[in-house]
């Protein structure tokens, strides 16, 4: 019943996005474009070329990325996990600053590269962790190290590039203008596989929950479960970094706020997860583009504003001995 409610609640917010803008349209007035199909109405083109792209693009990076924050947090057992905890933004905007600077010309590299960079940092602190003994603590401790030196290559792209550098500021703030079908059509493949890996491995994360031991002497393969976790998750958050930018708070925040409506099991965590990610970041688009309308803040300054109060509030409450299961 939760489930359901949340995908209706992705569907209303799904259709204030395709309502809400610089111009606002009516649905009455954009269903009624549509039926007739008249490529010189306007309200037609902003529809199909601005406002259907972008609705997908927030509703689906959303979703993705409060995926990846669940399953790094059911793989560490750490309510205070993010998808950053592998690297994946730290790693996507190394890679994105890195193409932007080395060529310019190319800003179609800008998505490519920092999905390829995402992926890759995931991985690469997967196998300094691996090499280490493989751990939470290993995990945790190489992604620290890895993504202070991607954040330490920014710094130095951005001191050598300073022109380049402020090209790709947008990318760093996170948004969704100017997004294409195209974009989300080419991460959409990743997002997918990530996702069915994700649902698969629901059963084995609710063992795993029992702590490294139990789930072993229960015939868990601990290793294998925990590398399938990243990879799902390296994989939704890179592919929604590459055509959202880099948006915070998402995979920190959401997971718990899952967690309080639907409870622990990830076979009710995981998509609850992924349906509230989407209309979180939905309803932030729809603010980043009214607040100051006709001018539009980046989606990501809004999560930013929402997503610190809510941190502190988390370490509040965990100071004093509250426990989020």
């Amino acid at each position: 019943m939760l489930l359901a409610l949340l995908a209706a609640a992705l569907w209303a917010a799904a259709a204030l996005s395709l309502r809400c803008g610089s111009q606002d349209i009516p649905l009455g007035e954009l269903l009624a474009a549509l039926r007739r199909g008249d490529p010189d109405n306007p309200a037609l083109r902003i529809l199909l070329h601005v406002r259907i792209p972008r609705t997908l693009a927030a509703g689906l990076a959303g979703g993705a990325l409060a995926l990846a924050g669940a399953l790094i947090q059911a793989v560490l057992n750490n309510a205070m996990a993010s998808p950053n905890v592998i690297g994946v933004n730290a790693g996507a905007g190394f890679a994105a600053l890195l193409a932007a600077s080395l060529a310019p010309e190319a800003a179609g590299l800008v998505p490519l590269s920092s999905f390829l960079g995402a992926m890759g940092t995931a991985l690469f602190i997967y196998a300094l962790a691996a090499k280490a003994g493989l751990s939470r603590t290993t995990l945790i401790l190489a992604g620290i190290a890895v993504s202070s030196m991607m954040t330490a290559g920014s710094n130095a792209l951005t001191l050598l590039y300073p022109d380049t550098a402020v090209g790709a500021a947008a990318f760093m703030l996170g948004g969704f203008s100017g997004v294409t079908l195209a974009s989300v059509r080419a991460a959409g493949w990743y997002l997918a596989a990530g996702a069915v890996l994700a649902a698969g491995l629901a059963a084995e994360l609710d063992v795993l929950r029992l702590g490294e031991e139990s789930a072993a002497g229960l015939g868990l393969h601990v290793g294998r479960t925990r590398f399938l976790a990243v990879l799902a998750a390296a994989l939704l958050a890179g592919a929604a970094v590459s055509f959202s930018g880099l948006l915070g708070f998402v995979g920190l925040l959401v997971p718990h706020m899952a967690r309080r409506l639907v409870g622990g099991d990830n076979r009710w965590l995981l998509p609850a997860a992924f349906l509230l990610g989407g209309s979180f970041v939905l309803l932030c688009d729809v603010a980043a583009r009214l607040v100051f309308a006709p001018f539009e803040l980046p989606v990501g300054i809004v999560m930013s504003l929402l997503g610190g109060p809510f941190f502190l509030h988390l370490l509040l409450h965990r100071k004093k001995g509250r426990v989020y299961d």
